[in-house]
């Protein structure tokens, strides 16, 4: 069975060397970028990548239209993000479950390493991604443009070996992510037609603060799961403060 990675990018000059030689199990590596203004498209190539260029409009989009393009050349793919990495271990084991081909796509547990931590809760571990996809069967919900979902057409599987995240190296990352993903889900419920109430920007903050916290074991990460619950409850609160301004305007 014929295996493609796809690694999306834009402006991934930092990672996408790494991330390429990762995966040269794989029998084609294709960077799917976003017209990168760094290095990315060029260090790619040199890695020895295939390089496509697509508009963004949003991840779902961004997805399919890289199935699309690898639909009449592999049998599966394996999406891999620039900041992370496939061992060696797993890239064994994705051999093994293609060659099987019982299901349409499998989930895989990552790593999340946050700030030089890697998580063992907070809803950053296991963190499983739905990454390995039989092509004709499977594409993403065009619904959803943030945290993407796939929809497989058969049963799925899961893999027990782990992608390695670098999420985030420094706080100014994090933040610049956070507000990306906040802006984002703010227009998504405002195109929704859900408007704020005055008791969510207290209790939806609480309530996430508790979810990732309490029942997604953030507790298991000490002070750095704290802090990072913490952060992601004031992200709650900002993402309705967000809502109620894209109503006023």
């Amino acid at each position: 069975m014929h295996l493609t990675v796809i690694i999306l990018t834009y402006n991934e000059a930092k990672h996408i060397v790494q991330c390429v030689e990762s995966v040269k199990f794989a029998d084609a590596v294709l960077v799917f970028d976003s017209y990168s203004t760094d290095e990315t498209v060029m260090l790619a190539q040199q890695a020895g990548a295939e390089v496509i260029q697509n508009t963004f409009a949003h991840y779902a989009q961004q997805r399919n239209a890289a199935l699309d393009a690898v639909a009449h050349r592999t049998d599966w793919v394996l999406f891999v993000d620039a900041d992370e990495r496939i061992s060696a271990t797993l890239a064994a084991e994705i051999r093994m479950v293609i060659a099987d081909g019982q299901n349409a796509g499998y989930r895989i547990p990552r790593y999340n390493i946050i700030i030089g931590h890697q998580m063992q809760g907070a809803g950053w571990y296991p963190d499983y991604q739905t990454r390995l996809l039989r092509v004709d069967k499977a594409h993403y919900d065009p619904d959803i443009q943030v945290h993407e979902v796939v929809l497989l057409d058969g049963p799925q599987g899961t893999l027990k070996h782990h992608i390695v995240h670098y999420n985030y190296d420094n706080w100014a990352q994090f933040h610049a992510k956070q507000s990306k993903y906040t802006a984002y889900e703010a227009q998504i419920m405002r195109q929704q037609g859900t408007r704020p109430k005055p008791q969510n920007y207290i209790l939806q903050p609480l309530r996430h603060f508790r979810w990732r916290f309490m029942e997604l074991d953030g507790y298991r990460d000490g002070w750095h799961g704290l802090r990072l619950c913490g952060w992601m409850a004031w992200y709650e609160f900002r993402k309705y403060v967000m809502l109620r301004k894209l109503w006023q305007s």
